[in-house]
């Protein structure tokens, strides 16, 4: 059987009478040119899918009945936390986040930050994530937040985590983890900016219970230093 095609309903819209709006709506009746009883894959970003026929096509909305449901489990356990860079290789880390099952990302402030985070969600980040899971037929996207301000605001949420990590440039080159380390449960992963972080903010880290640890000898960019992360703890999943 063919791979059907995916689109994305947000779990507030996930209800009856079913209707797609908007981009996802154009997406399915005028790009790919779906047509009334056709078959199609919906999920919500939050483990629900579901399999629907498609009963009308407007100019811009979509409805559709709902004929088989399903949820998966989440088993993500790893989520990055990334120091703010004005960057273009931002929507290649959203993309890789899905593809490797992340289970959230962090932007915060840090000292050597480019710009300053935003208060809000760009649309536009959720957008890059539901186009990289249509494209892998991952069913859970990973949840996105902002904190602005300075490091302690960080500090102050990650309470919440067992197994907190600080990916440092100046950390013993001895100390490489295993891929283990970042598929434990409940890990919070910190990655500094471009400029990395101060002593002052590696002092306060460490203090407050992150574990400094080593990617190598290379300076790594952020996304690369991201993407090291993510696979090691979507490699070590894939052996359960």
């Amino acid at each position: 059987m063919a791979r059907l095609n995916s689109f994305y309903l947000s779990p507030e819209n996930w209800n009856s009478p079913f209707m797609l709006e908007g981009g996802e709506a154009k997406h399915l009746g005028k790009v790919l040119r779906t047509r009334v009883g056709d078959t199609v894959r919906l999920f919500d970003g939050c483990g629900r899918e579901g399999l629907f026929t498609v009963t009308e096509i407007t100019k811009s909305t979509v409805q559709l009945d709902l004929t088989e449901e399903k949820t998966i489990q989440d088993t993500r356990n790893i989520t990055l936390a990334i120091g703010w860079n004005k960057s273009s290789r931002r929507n290649w880390i959203l993309e890789k986040s899905v593809e490797l099952q992340t289970r959230g990302l962090i932007f915060f402030q840090s000292e050597f930050s480019q710009g300053k985070v935003p208060a809000e969600i760009k649309e536009s980040w959720t957008e890059k994530l539901v186009a990289a899971s249509k494209q892998c037929g991952n069913q859970w996207l990973p949840e996105l937040s902002t904190i602005s301000g300075s490091l302690e605001k960080f500090i102050e949420h990650s309470a919440q985590y067992k197994n907190k990590l600080f990916l440092w440039e100046k950390a013993d080159n001895d100390n490489v983890p295993e891929n283990s380390v970042f598929a434990a449960e409940s890990t919070l992963a910190v990655i500094g900016p471009e400029g990395g972080f101060s002593l002052r903010e590696a002092e306060l880290l460490i203090k407050n219970g992150f574990t400094p640890l080593s990617l190598g000898q290379s300076i790594l960019r952020w996304e690369t230093a991201a993407l090291l992360c993510m696979g090691a703890a979507y490699l070590e999943k894939q052996k359960a």
